[in-house]
């Protein structure tokens, strides 16, 4: 009795032993991983490397006025273009911040240069990472000067908070508060207001 009590234990412990070894070897992340890319949570919203820029806004309503402004600009193919490209990302609290009513007057087929003017300001041809846009506000005694898609420049700074802030044409101010975020045609930063442009004379 004392013999098969003893065997039945070993293949109960052999089958725990082998149970645990497969598991081990077969992780769910890894397969996640190779699958989806790289993730990065965004406002509560799940963005993956393996998506274009377009995709990853419309995943969340945070950035529905971003996606009608890229559309009504005609900029949707530019941003599922191959790239790279560095956009900053304004979210819809962001452009509740412009004056009363200039959003909706934007959006107006009349003013489709505009847009298309206001949303390019936003990018920046090639990749930049957080660290890139340091090094190059540190090389150059803190403030940098990036030439935007729109033909015109965007100013960097680092302020007292370590934050680095994105100021535009006019002066306003913007905060990089989420970064480095993996597109498959370039890279994405999330900025607290949007950049405005000097109006372009013609």
């Amino acid at each position: 009795m004392k013999k098969w009590l003893t065997i039945a234990l070993f293949i109960f412990s052999s089958s725990v032993l082998f149970a645990q070894k497969s598991v081990k070897m077969h992780p769910v992340i890894d397969t996640a991983k190779a699958k989806w890319g790289k993730i990065k949570i965004v406002n509560g919203t799940a963005m993956t490397s393996s998506n274009d820029i377009v995709e990853n806004i419309n995943l969340s309503k945070d950035y529905s006025l971003l996606v009608t402004a890229i559309e009504d600009a005609g900029l949707t193919q530019t941003f599922k273009s191959k790239g790279p490209i560095t956009f900053f990302a304004p979210t819809n609290q962001a452009f509740s911040k412009l004056p009363a009513g200039e959003m909706d007057t934007l959006l107006k087929p009349s003013h489709k240069y505009d847009l298309n003017y206001l949303i390019t300001y936003h990018a920046i041809a090639g990749k930049l990472t957080v660290k890139d846009i340091q090094r190059k506000i540190n090389a150059n005694k803190g403030e940098a000067t990036f030439r935007t898609i729109a033909g015109v420049i965007l100013t960097a700074k680092i302020d007292v908070n370590r934050n680095i802030i994105l100021i535009d044409e006019n002066g306003g101010e913007s905060v990089i508060s989420n970064f480095d975020i993996q597109q498959s045609n370039g890279i994405m930063h999330i900025v607290s207001s949007v950049l405005v442009p000097k109006t372009k004379v013609l």
